[in-house]
């Protein structure tokens, strides 16, 4: 199987799997000799034309985004350790603060955070080919709820040759937490058998040390043999207290995630129908850049399809996700009207519409709840007022 996501993303498209898909030939229209920086530059560059009225996406922009007040997210490992200390005491201020949802409904959603993984495990099996507002009401309720003064960071995919000691899962005070304890175990399989990585047991170093888990599994990727312990409801919605695992490797990161994988699938696919296809759907040459990043952290609740925004760095993976998307939309700057609104479905699904409303139920910023989906297409339109570095 392969990791299937609604699009248009951030962080956080909601997370399906899908079958495969075959590769597409490269669009003879593309420059496909483009390196990720080159690429990553040119998109700043036409974004901040599109903000001083030089250049057009063709979205209508709120006075309040210009060049002077637009909002920078920037990889994680780039902040400052008082940044990262920043970021960090924020989701933990969201993971110690109460759920909103009714009493007694999700036994398992004990924490404010546990909403975000909820309404996630809801939308799953149900939205398809929709744009995902989900990511960004993550990042708001940081800034409203704990005073976040910061951006959401991400992690760019290519930059690490050696994940587990990332800045990210290195483990110290300004990671993310480290890997998971190392245990014998045998990987997993999505459809083939994948190696294990050098964790698998529970997180014990850095800020989210001892971090426990409510929701799911629901849908469990790890090795049965290390015995993760089952949800008391079938649908996942019961309280499940365990430690989060991780199994951070670089099997996907060394193979499918390299700069040169990422700027090939950036210039190679024109329509967002071909972009978003072969983000999603594993071939049998390759695995498919969104499921190669949640495999590269993996563990529980990592690997599981439904509950994995409980993975505090899922929010970073679909932001470099969002990234990606926002590469291929404006470093082409003939193409940036017309990219910028692509909308398509996956084959297999009714397409999304333009005007189809974002239901994100208690997550939603006040007065977003049921907006339309044409509304947040661009990252300076609409709510929005950000770009990436």
């Amino acid at each position: 199987m392969a990791w299937n996501a609604v699009f248009k993303i951030f962080v956080a498209s909601l997370c399906l799997f899908s079958g495969s898909s075959t590769a597409f030939p490269f669009s003879k229209r593309q420059t496909t000799s483009l390196d990720i920086d080159t690429i990553q530059k040119q998109a700043l560059a036409n974004a901040y034309k599109v903000l001083d009225g030089t250049l057009s996406d063709g979205m209508t922009r709120g006075a309040g985004c210009t060049k002077s007040t637009v909002a920078i997210r920037k990889e994680y490992g780039d902040l400052t350790k008082d940044e990262r200390t920043e970021y960090i005491r924020a989701v933990k201020c969201i993971l110690s603060k109460p759920s909103k949802l009714p009493a007694g409904k999700y036994p398992g959603a004990k924490s404010r955070y546990d909403d975000f993984v909820v309404v996630h495990m809801n939308m799953t099996p149900s939205v398809h080919g929709t744009v995902s507002n989900f990511h960004r009401a993550y990042e708001t309720a940081l800034k409203t709820e704990c005073d976040y003064k910061g951006y959401q960071p991400y992690w760019n995919w290519g930059k690490y040759a050696d994940l587990p000691a990332s800045p990210i899962f290195n483990g110290d005070n300004w990671s993310m937490g480290g890997n998971g304890e190392a245990v014998a175990h045998k990987g997993g399989n999505i459809g083939r058998a994948i190696p294990a990585g050098p964790g698998g047991g529970c997180v014990k170093t850095g800020p989210f040390a001892n971090t426990t888990i409510h929701l799911g599994p629901l849908s469990p990727t790890m090795d049965p043999a290390l015995k993760i312990k089952s949800n008391p409801q079938r649908d996942g919605y019961g309280d499940n207290p365990r430690c989060l695992r991780r199994d951070v490797n670089n099997y996907f990161t060394t193979q499918f995630l390299r700069p040169v994988d990422l700027a090939s699938h950036i210039t190679s696919n024109p329509t967002i129908g071909k972009f978003q296809d072969t983000l999603q759907n594993d071939t049998p040459q390759k695995a498919a850049i969104h499921g190669a990043g949640h495999f590269s952290i993996w563990g529980d609740p990592g690997g599981d399809v439904y509950v994995s925004p409980a993975e505090p760095v899922f929010w970073m993976h679909h932001g470099q996700l969002d990234r990606h998307w926002w590469m291929w939309a404006n470093y082409l700057e003939a193409e940036i009207k017309t990219r910028t609104s692509q909308y398509e479905g996956y084959p297999n699904s009714a397409k999304g519409k333009p005007t189809d409303p974002q239901w994100l139920d208690v997550t939603a910023p006040t007065g977003t709840n049921g907006l339309p989906s044409n509304k947040i297409f661009s990252t300076t339109s609409g709510p929005f007022c950000y770009l990436y570095q």
